[in-house]
């Protein structure tokens, strides 16, 4: 996924330059305190956030390059069949990404990096809608 540079050096990854683990425990720490508080999305998790909140970030930091804890506890991602049960249509989908977007924003990326994360949650979240608008 992250190619060698041109000296035969491994380039770094995301997760090494974003501040490796803690980067995303604070990012999804962030999140979580707009889903917490949004009506739209609180009933589509547990009431103990706290695993949620685990998983997501294990995942994120798998993604972009750190160690495959994730998959090691939990296996392969499977995104679209966890999230199955779940309604989310248009609306949850873009409230998930407003609160994304947010927590993004307050993490000191520079405005690529900053991009490129979003880009990519962007589409995570188009791709788990599952239900009509």
């Amino acid at each position: 996924m992250f190619p060698r540079r041109r000296d035969g050096g491994a380039r770094t990854t995301p997760f090494e330059r974003w501040g490796g683990q803690p980067f995303f425990d604070s990012l999804v720490e962030r999140f979580y305190e707009g889903v917490a508080e949004d009506p739209l999305l609180r009933h589509l998790y547990p009431d103990d956030l706290s695993g949620s909140k685990r998983h997501l970030a294990l995942f994120l930091a798998q993604f972009w390059g750190g160690p495959e804890i994730y998959n090691e506890e939990r296996g392969h991602p499977r995104l679209r069949l966890r999230h199955a049960p779940f309604p989310i249509g248009p609306a949850e989908s873009e409230a998930w990404l407003r609160h994304m977007t947010a927590a993004v924003g307050e993490s000191g990326l520079s405005d690529g990096d900053a991009r490129d994360l979003l880009d990519y949650l962007a589409g995570a979240a188009r791709s788990l809608v599952n239900a009509p608008g």
